[in-house]
């Protein structure tokens, strides 16, 4: 076996040991977090810049010198689009797909109608619009340019929707995909938007099966948005639907507020900049492992590949990156992480790629290494490591396991107050939900809580698609 590789399974299993049984824990190779009585560094290292079409792609190491041997590092890359075009408006071929299932009964099917007939009435003569609800059966009221003739005919379509039936999601999406497919040459945004309270029931079942559905449209060029409705829903499935789709993802506990997500969603998709966006990670010799924290992610040989979801004008998305290495000292720069950005130009109706080299010095000196730490990185990786435990905090809630999840907030506290300065609102967000779990009165709440915090960890590990 590899030396590096031997040394680095070492390290790994005496930290799994440290926690398992309250040993010390390993040194922080990272030097991520703060040590007693350790004065912040100050040193903020200038990113590397790529830009081509309407996205900048920019990133940083952790600081600019890395230390040898078996560490940890951390990257922060951000996709940023421009600045929205005044009076620039895409048009967009939709698809709004409505659960009609037996467990939408009363004020979730209501205000999904709702919402429904208040999409209809925004969108305009330019765009497309096919409608689709489901429960065991599937109906489609085909694709059509909204004019005012046919807006009044979906609008009467919307009306006849009533509860009944199981929760064939597989369907509802099959059919909204094939409305949209002849009209992707003719539309440069097309999104399948799912509004659903429950877990599949029919068609379909599996969660890997229904998000590979999800990866494939939007290969094709058909984002998919995950709407979840209520506190009974599948939010894994939905935030998986989201992430391989390239759309959005929501939380609706309050289904009056349906219309206001759907009109957001129309928003950002009539100001479409980029579609299909995918970070890929180079990983050099010397990098054993890389992990996106937070987002979905696959490895492909040495690359780890990173779909993001459209951009708007305005919008980002960032990825924070931890980094596992065995790198020889070295006082000259070498590349760390490559990182190439690819995906379609909405306006210019092309491809578009660009990349940048992350690069830093290696040393053995471990002061070296602490006194060129990147502030603004450091900040990022806590955050991230932070959101890591929330997100867990979030599912042992949902399954009952009390003193686990408390442990976890408080995982979490400790994490963000290393940067307090910096991550008061996330320690605050950890302070408020504790409270709130402690003073939940019964199942019901507790779920909602974990779904409050579910999103919140979204948010904090820097994903913007999420409402």
């Amino acid at each position: 076996m590899n030396r590096t590789y031997l040394l680095l399974a070492t390290t790994g299993l005496l930290a799994l040991v440290a926690v398992a049984v309250g040993l010390p824990r390993q040194k922080d190779t990272s030097h991520t977090l703060a040590q007693p009585g350790e004065a912040p560094t100050g040193i903020v290292l200038p990113p590397a810049t790529a830009k081509a079409g309407p996205l900048t792609l920019e990133g940083k190491l952790s600081g600019a010198w890395l230390m040898a041997g078996p560490s940890e590092a951390y990257a922060v890359l951000k996709v940023r689009a421009d600045q929205p075009r005044e009076h620039k408006r895409v048009p967009v071929s939709l698809a709004l797909v409505i659960d009609r299932s037996g467990s939408m009964r009363g004020q979730k099917l209501t205000d999904a109608k709702r919402a429904a007939r208040l999409l209809v009435q925004r969108l305009g003569a330019e765009d497309r619009l096919a409608l689709v609800h489901y429960g065991s059966d599937v109906r489609v009221f085909p694709s059509q340019l909204v004019t005012e003739e046919t807006r009044q005919r979906m609008l009467e379509f919307v009306d006849t929707i009533e509860d009944e039936g199981a929760t064939n999601i597989s369907g509802g999406l099959q059919a909204a995909a094939q409305e949209l497919r002849p009209y992707l040459r003719s539309f440069r945004v097309s999104r399948v938007l799912l509004l659903s309270d429950g877990h599949p029931t029919e068609g379909l079942v599996e969660d890997g099966e229904l998000t590979q559905l999800a990866d494939s449209y939007q290969h094709e060029g058909m984002a998919v948005s995950g709407l979840g409705v209520g506190d009974e829903f599948n939010e894994r499935l939905m935030r998986g639907l989201a992430e391989r789709g390239g759309g959005f993802y929501g939380y609706i506990q309050d289904s009056e507020k349906l219309a206001e997500i759907l009109g957001r969603e129309l928003e950002q998709a009539a100001g479409t900049l980029a579609r299909g966006v995918v970070l890929r990670l180079e990983l050099p010799e010397g990098v054993v492992d890389a992990e996106a924290m937070g987002v979905s992610a696959r490895r492909e040989g040495r690359t780890l590949v990173v779909p993001l979801y459209d951009l708007a004008g305005g919008q980002e998305a960032q990825v924070v990156v931890k980094l596992t290495l065995g790198l020889e000292a070295t006082g000259a720069e070498r590349t760390v992480l490559g990182a190439q950005l690819r995906y379609q130009d909405v306006e210019a109706d092309r491809l578009v790629e660009t990349a940048l080299a992350l690069t830093a010095k290696v040393t053995e000196d471990e002061s070296v290494v602490r006194a060129n730490l990147d502030r603004e990185v450091r900040v990022h990786a806590v955050r991230a490591l932070g959101a890591r435990e929330m997100q867990a905090a979030a599912e042992e809630m949902k399954r009952g396991n009390r003193q686990k999840a408390l442990g976890m907030l408080d995982n979490a506290r400790r994490l963000f107050g290393s940067s307090a300065a910096a991550l008061s609102g996330e320690l605050a967000d950890v302070d408020r939900t504790k409270a709130a779990y402690l003073n939940a009165q019964d199942e019901t709440s507790v779920k909602r809580e974990a779904l409050k915090l579910h999103r919140k960890s979204l948010t904090t590990f820097g994903q913007n698609n999420s409402y």
